[in-house]
């Protein structure tokens, strides 16, 4: 069974006929193309799929599509402009707070929720806020550093 979901994802507003049991994920990566969105675990547990639904962090993979249905979304693709990169981005480059990269999308979207929140976070608000956020790679060292110099921008 479908049902009609008017949502606007990245500044741009969707109208989709998306199955009644469709993830949030499901419909961003498969419907919409938006692919940084990615799906680990399928549970919330590894917070890969880590988006901004009206303003909080929300893992996709537990959200059905229907759900979102006149909500914004915002996705890494949403973060800056096409070509570009943000300054939290910019900070994990420049910091080598990324390896593989899986992580990452929903990483850097959970520090940009902290950000938003506390522009001035202490270390331990840093690994409090991305301790939904699973890295089979980095340690966190260097995401944890990342994050640091965003915050000091």
């Amino acid at each position: 069974m479908k049902t009609l979901v008017k949502l606007q994802v990245n500044g741009r507003v969707h109208e989709l006929a998306v199955d009644t049991r469709a993830k949030l994920a499901e419909m961003l990566r498969d419907d919409l193309r938006l692919t940084g969105t990615h799906i680990g675990c399928g549970t919330g547990s590894c917070g890969a799929c880590t988006v901004m639904l009206d303003g909080e962090t929300v893992k996709s993979c537990c959200v059905l599509a229907a759900d979102a249905n006149g909500q914004e979304v915002v996705t890494i693709e949403g973060l800056s402009k096409p070509g570009e990169l943000s300054t939290l981005q910019q900070c994990f480059v420049e910091n080598h707070g990324l390896q593989c990269g899986y992580c990452t999308p929903g990483m850097v979207l959970a520090a940009h929720q902290l950000l938003k929140d506390n522009p001035q976070p202490t270390e331990d608000d840093i690994r409090h806020a991305i301790a939904g956020n699973l890295c089979r790679c980095t340690g966190y060292q260097n995401i944890v550093k990342s994050i640091r110099a965003a915050s000091g921008r």
